[in-house]
């Protein structure tokens, strides 16, 4: 093993002894000896469920919560592999936080885990936006031959999607803030999302049903939307969880939500918490005119029912 190799065990190690140390009766110590301790560290179910659990607790989240320390101390660590066991609870974590910001609970504990994720972030990326090139229809197709004559278009300029807006540091949670910020971290929660665990996507699918605070639309319904120029009406659900959903949350969410709906995973658990969570994007979308959001959601929908024609 190499000395960079075993310096990385080395940190996974130390991450694992301080994790028995807040669950001793967990498989934590065993760890220990794994061949691979960051794998095995990051799909354990026992000790996954020590840690949402704990997070879920009402006495969670404050300024001495020694497993918020836990999960900044890993994150801040530096190690990729170390970073992604963090994120691995980031469903949870968000779930009870913005829950709690509706009701102005001061949470200092998850808010520091959250801050340190926009922190990495904002480094990562230069504090530039997220962009994507889309093709003009000004221009002609590459796959087809032009007849004629042609305007030269190449002093137009290129049309640019913003995936993601420029980042500013931030080292507070300002209530006007707090979705870009969360939304920060879940976009970097989907640029791994093929790591995590299945459990993981199953949690951030519940979490969207609970969001939205609104029962899904029928499928069926959906796609007869452009037939009848109405939309159907949704019933809401438990209200306990509803929370603001701005599109700076709305579309990594749904884009988390895509990969779960339309992956190809052995898992009928997470495909139909998946769609389920979709349709209840889709109907919150609805009830709160958001035209971007309508339109993501429906087409995601569109695209399952494709999918499996």
């Amino acid at each position: 093993m190499s000395e960079v190799a075993s310096q990385d065990v080395g940190k996974a190690q130390n991450a694992i002894r301080s994790l028995h140390e807040l669950f001793p009766n967990s498989s934590a110590k065993g760890l220990l000896e794994s061949e691979n301790p960051f794998r095995d560290l990051l799909h354990n179910t026992e000790l996954g469920c020590d840690i949402s659990n704990h997070l879920r607790q009402p006495t969670s989240g404050v300024g001495s919560d020694n497993v918020c320390r836990w999960l900044y101390d890993t994150f801040q660590s530096t190690d990729s592999e170390l970073q992604m066991v963090v994120l691995r609870f980031i469903p949870v974590l968000l779930g009870v936080y913005l829950c709690g910001a509706i009701s102005r609970k001061p949470l200092p504990g998850f808010e520091a885990v959250i801050l340190a994720i926009y922190a990495h972030e904002t480094k990562e990326r230069g504090e530039e936006a997220m962009i994507v090139n889309v093709a003009s229809m000004d221009n002609p197709s590459v796959y087809h031959e032009v007849t004629g004559k042609t305007k030269n278009n190449s002093n137009k300029a290129a049309v640019l999607g913003v995936v993601s807006p420029e980042m500013e540091p931030c080292g507070t949670v300002r209530a006007t803030k707090r979705a870009r910020i969360c939304g920060v971290t879940l976009e970097l929660y989907y640029s791994k999302i093929s790591q995590m665990p299945i459990s993981s996507k199953v949690e951030f699918c519940k979490l969207c049903i609970q969001w939205s605070g609104e029962s899904g639309f029928d499928e069926e319904l959906v796609m007869d939307v452009n037939k009848t120029g109405t939309e159907p009406a949704a019933s809401n659900l438990e209200k306990g969880g509803r929370i603001p959903l701005p599109w700076e949350l709305f579309q990594p969410a749904v884009r988390i939500v895509g990969h779960c709906l339309l992956g190809q995973f052995e898992s009928v658990e997470l495909r139909r918490k998946a769609l389920e969570a979709t349709k209840c994007l889709y109907a919150r979308a609805v009830h709160d005119v958001q035209p971007q959001a309508i339109l993501a959601a429906r087409s995601l929908l569109r695209l399952h029912k494709f999918n499996r024609i």
